[in-house]
């Protein structure tokens, strides 16, 4: 794991919702990961908001996290995830780009935006990410060769999608669906022409139905609701073809000849809407468990933990 205190080198508002932020460090020279990055996930430790406190990594070794998370949260700050939108630069002069949305209509802000909004060059924070060489894990878009891709998110999945479209290969087939909340939101990505790529502005509609109609009518389910109770909500919702946070077997259960055998689906979001989704794809289309992907990155109402 790389560890390491990072310095902001550039601060971008790219539309109302999102700010992209350029971190750097000498130290950056020895991040890497093992083939391509996709949605790998890193960790951001950020100032807290009242005192500006901000943990130390001088000296830190693998005891470092237990003993970040005894300190009070006044002085070790607010520990969140993010995706690594881009790569820049090499050695020394390595930078990692990484887009944040500033808010959630209707949900406190976090430290994450709070920080995003004001922050300005020079403003320093701590990161987590792979260092080379040793392994760290945090990659889940893994589909078979040639697969046809579903690709679903709302705005804070929308970082990932961004970069794992612009790692296809060219050959790539399949659909992409993101919600964002106004049509100012709506991102240039570069994308293989074999997959489409929709982008659903709520623009005052409620959350995640833009993106749940659009998708159930892709997968030919005229009619299909978005019904979730909350005590079916999972809060800690990820599922992987080879993981399940509720313990699940993931285990495929062939069913000979189905007609979504070729499909990958990789959705992330706001867990009631992802959960809703599942439903569709695994209990109504009888698609396998090992051909997807669902990962709760929040839940409404509920904070996140560092």
């Amino acid at each position: 794991m790389l560890l390491v205190e990072v310095e902001v080198v550039s601060h971008q508002r790219l539309s109302p919702s999102f700010v992209r932020v350029e971190l750097g460090s000498p130290e950056l020279a020895d991040f890497g990961v093992d083939g391509d990055r996709f949605d790998q996930r890193i960790k951001l430790v950020f100032p807290d908001p009242a005192t500006g406190g901000l943990t130390s990594v001088a000296g830190a070794d693998e005891t470092w996290l237990a003993t970040w998370l005894d300190l009070p949260v006044t002085e070790r700050g607010h520990m969140r995830t993010y995706t690594i939108r881009d790569v820049r630069g090499a050695d020394a002069a390595t930078t990692i780009v990484v887009d944040i949305v500033l808010h959630l209509e209707g949900d406190a802000v976090g430290p994450g935006s709070t920080w995003a909004a004001s922050a300005t060059v020079g403003d320093r924070l701590v990161l987590l990410a792979p260092r080379r060489g040793f392994p760290y894990g945090g990659i889940e878009f893994a589909p078979p060769l040639g697969a046809e891709l579903l690709m679903v998110a709302d705005e804070t999945a929308v970082p990932a999608v961004c970069a794992v479209l612009e790692q296809l290969p060219a050959s790539a087939t399949g659909a992409v669906f993101m919600e964002v909340p106004l049509s100012a939101d709506v991102l240039p990505v570069v994308a293989p022409a074999g997959v489409s790529v929709t982008w659903l502005p709520r623009d005052g509609e409620p959350l995640g139905r833009r993106l749940h109609d659009a998708v159930v009518a892709h997968l030919g389910l005229p009619g299909a609701t978005l019904d979730v109770t909350a005590d079916e909500v999972d809060p800690d919702l990820w599922e992987t073809p080879s993981y399940s946070s509720s313990g699940e077997d993931v285990a495929p259960v062939r069913v000979v000849g189905h007609e979504l055998d070729g499909l990958y689906a990789w959705i992330a979001g706001e867990s009631a809407v992802v959960t809703g989704l599942r439903r569709h794809l695994v209990k109504d289309l009888h698609v396998e468990r090992s051909q997807v992907a669902f990962m709760g990155y929040w839940r409404r109402g509920v904070a996140m933990r560092s």
